[in-house]
């Protein structure tokens, strides 16, 4: 008798091969994150390097007499790109159901381009080798932690939990800080924020991978492409963060 092919019924996939092809997949996306991280991180060096080192650091940090004789301070455009990074966060956080893959995308550029305008100080508070020398121990230590958060089979949870309380902590340490100027306190500042963005990064990383694994099969390309650009978001102010506070501790000023 014969069957006509609606009617046929076929083995269901083997529980090895679901994992393997998951697996294949959560590989990919992790890909893709660090890519879009990497290529912001790229973007956000190249204009403020660019900027420290043309005539545009006079539109930023024009030079102007002082009592102590002429140093460098910040105008008001300075100042602007300080504060435009965190229109961006908001913006991108805000409409993360609303916004389409492209301006997303768009949005996360014009983030790091603006965040390496925020940054062009750095080479004129610390020296070119320091700035290279902590960007290395900051990739390392990123590298090594990131590794860590995607592969231990520990629950990061509560960690992330009790290191989004320090982060908050040390925002308000930090405004505080503001008036008393206190260079102990900033000092602990420093210490407790590596600690907290180190812990963030395992946990953001155990956290994407989860997410990935979770919602693999619920949405589409389109769906898979916008999250990955926050994800990278993520992990791009970890390492941001962590890269400004080290270069904090050990950062070689310049003597001018």
């Amino acid at each position: 008798m014969a069957f006509s092919p609606e009617y046929r019924t076929y083995p269901p996939a083997s529980a090895a091969t679901t994992a393997a092809v998951l697996d294949a997949g959560l590989r990919a996306y992790m890909l893709r994150v660090y890519n879009w991280m990497t290529s912001g991180l790229l973007l956000t060096g190249v204009v403020a390097y660019a900027i420290a080192n043309t005539d545009l650091i006079n539109a930023f940090y024009p030079i102007v007499m002082t009592p102590a004789g002429p140093q460098r301070s910040a105008s008001a455009l300075a100042m602007i790109a300080i504060f435009a990074p965190l229109a961006f966060v908001l913006v991108l956080s805000l409409g993360v159901n609303r916004l389409s893959r492209s301006t997303a995308q768009a949005l996360y550029w014009a983030f790091c381009a603006a965040m390496g305008a925020s940054l062009t100080n750095i080479f004129l508070i610390y020296t070119g080798d320091s700035i290279v020398r902590v960007f290395f121990i900051t990739a390392a230590t990123f590298a090594a932690i990131s590794i860590y958060g995607y592969t231990t089979k520990t629950d990061l949870t509560r960690m992330g939990s009790f290191m989004m309380m320090g982060l908050f902590g040390i925002i308000i340490a930090g405004l505080v800080n503001m008036f008393l100027a206190s260079s102990a306190l900033q000092f602990a500042i420093s210490i407790i924020g590596v600690i907290v963005f180190t812990g963030l990064t395992a946990y953001d990383t155990q956290r994407i991978k989860g997410t990935y694994v979770q919602y693999a099969y619920a949405e589409g390309p389109e769906g898979a492409a916008k999250r990955s650009v926050y994800d990278a978001l993520s992990l791009y102010l970890n390492f941001i963060n962590l890269f400004m506070l080290l270069m904090q501790l050990l950062g070689n000023r310049n003597n001018n």
